[in-house]
């Protein structure tokens, strides 16, 4: 297997899975009827695979390199439900903050970015992927955009006012270099607003998938970091956090995918949780 490749599952196991957490979430209180059909579905797809979607279909997963050249393409073209609950806090905090020189870390297809120059700021947007900063020079030609990666930013220290980083650190396994950088080119009484993919999501699915190639299906793989972590990479980079976000499921699905095959099963896997966490933090003044 080559080093783009990494490992492999299938549609069936995921489908399984969330017939599965939907039983488990629901098996004190749920309704009689929706149980029965928790444990109906079940057994048929455990021995009929051909009753799902695709239900052999192999899901790879790729590097990050690998993943966001693919994943490009589609980024901007299905509805999300992480992106959908993160925005309104991510605006809600960006509208307090007066305008200056704006860093959109990992910037992917320009998305904050946009925001950002709307809000007056100048902004530069980083991200390691050529074809992300392809499709964000589209969408937001007057941004600045570099190649780098959130573990070595390419700018100077105290460089900028804001720094926003959205649905990315899940990527990396150790959070700490990722946000000493950011503290590292924050201006002392500037602010950092990261939003990711929530610990309970991660740890309950792990991944997002999005179709890669023709019809194959791939992710790129989302790490656990708990709120202790983040605290203690805060701490460690001498940061004050100022609040932070835990909006909730708000029962979109993947438009076209498995979840919407067994979409009683999948709401009813996610309703109440948490699915993105936003934090809003400060550099101390000197």
């Amino acid at each position: 297997m080559s080093n783009e490749f990494r490992g492999e599952f299938r549609v069936r196991e995921l489908v399984l899975g969330i017939e599965g957490l939907a039983l488990l979430r629901h098996a004190v209180d749920g309704d009689g009827k929706f149980l029965q059909e928790r444990v109906a579905e079940i057994r048929r797809f455990a021995l009929d695979e051909e009753k799902l979607p695709d239900g052999g279909a192999l899901v790879s997963e790729l590097d990050a390199a690998a993943g966001y050249a693919s994943w490009s393409a589609v980024y901007d073209s299905l509805p999300s439900s992480y992106i959908e609950v993160e925005e309104p806090v991510v605006r809600t905090i960006l509208d307090g903050i007066a305008p200056g020189v704006a860093l959109d870390a990992a910037c992917g297809t320009g998305r904050q970015t946009r925001a950002l120059i709307a809000a007056g700021h100048r902004v530069i947007g980083v991200d390691q992927s050529p074809q992300m900063i392809a499709k964000a020079r589209e969408h937001a030609p007057d941004a600045e955009f570099r190649a780098g990666h959130l573990e070595r930013l390419p700018l100077d220290d105290d460089s900028v006012d804001l720094a926003v980083c959205s649905l990315a650190m899940t990527h990396l396994p150790d959070l700490a270099p990722a946000v000493a950088e950011l503290a590292r080119v924050v201006r002392p009484g500037g602010r950092i607003v990261v939003s990711d993919m929530h610990p309970f999501v991660i740890a309950l699915q792990g991944q997002c998938l999005f179709v890669h190639g023709s019809e194959e299906l791939a992710f790129v793989r989302n790490h656990v970091h708990l709120p202790s972590r983040y605290l203690e990479a805060f701490g460690r980079a001498g940061l004050r956090v100022r609040g932070c976000h835990e909006p909730l499921f708000n029962g979109r699905l993947a438009p076209g995918g498995y979840e919407e095959f067994i979409a009683d099963a999948a709401r009813a896997a996610w309703d109440g949780l948490p699915i993105v966490v936003v934090w809003d933090v400060e550099v101390p003044a000197r």
